[in-house]
């Protein structure tokens, strides 16, 4: 199977069960929204979407890892957002289709569920869980953007890689990160360069604040690393 390709939207059985995730609804709906909807598959590195494609689609992660992105004037690419598995881009909203201001690029290979506007329009307007959960998602990216623009605003580029390495840590119970995340990409999550986030990390692993553990990175003090997101 080529990438881009279509396959049923119930292939893999797993389709129904995430989207009863993301919805917040019963099984019996999830089956009539899947069969609504497509899934594509995007091969890594490939463009989902392109910055200023007018858009009339609901995308829907199903697996892989996504990068919402947008470049300076120099040239520099910025992470808007990351979108893992139940993560939804494209349309969300009235009149379900817009222009897209951002490039979505699969950073691994990624299958999606795609759900027409005009579609998601008639579900939401028929089922209430639907349109809660948009509302939901559009609130958290919205939080999501306002603190980043905040950190990147009041944060040195070497705090923003502390915090953004709090940030993950904090994502798993024993503070580790796994696997240990990549320099380049942590620069690009936080507007800088790789040079600079080499150094930031570098400088806590010598202070003991972080240490690695094979494959892995764990904060080892982490109210000292708060304390250095400056």
């Amino acid at each position: 199977m080529t990438a881009g390709q279509q396959r049923p939207a119930d292939a893999g059985g797993n389709v129904c069960g995430l989207l009863c995730r993301v919805f917040d609804c019963a099984e019996d709906l999830a089956d009539q929204i899947a069969l609504r909807g497509r899934l594509r598959r995007y091969g890594a590195r490939l463009t989902i979407v392109k910055r200023g494609d007018t858009v009339s689609t609901l995308y829907v992660v199903v697996d892989g890892r996504a990068h919402a992105l947008v470049y300076s004037l120099e040239g520099q690419a910025v992470l808007l957002h990351e979108y893992r598995s139940g993560d939804l881009f494209g349309v969300m909203a009235a009149p379900y289709s817009a222009t897209h201001d951002a490039d979505v690029v699969a950073i691994e290979e990624v299958n999606a569920f795609l759900l027409d506007g005009v579609v998601l329009a008639l579900l939401a307007e028929q089922h209430a869980c639907i349109g809660m959960a948009l509302l939901r998602f559009m609130v958290e990216r919205l939080q999501q953007t306002a603190s980043r623009m905040y950190e990147h605003a009041a944060l040195s580029a070497v705090g923003r890689v502390h915090a953004e390495l709090l940030r993950q840590a904090r994502e798993s119970r024993d503070l580790t990160i796994r696997p240990s995340p990549v320099l380049s990409d942590i620069a690009l999550r936080v507007s800088t360069t790789r040079e600079t986030a080499s150094r930031a990390v570098n400088a806590l692993e010598r202070r003991g604040i972080i240490r690695r553990d094979g494959e892995a990175l764990v904060v080892v003090a982490p109210h000292r690393l708060e304390e250095l997101i400056l």
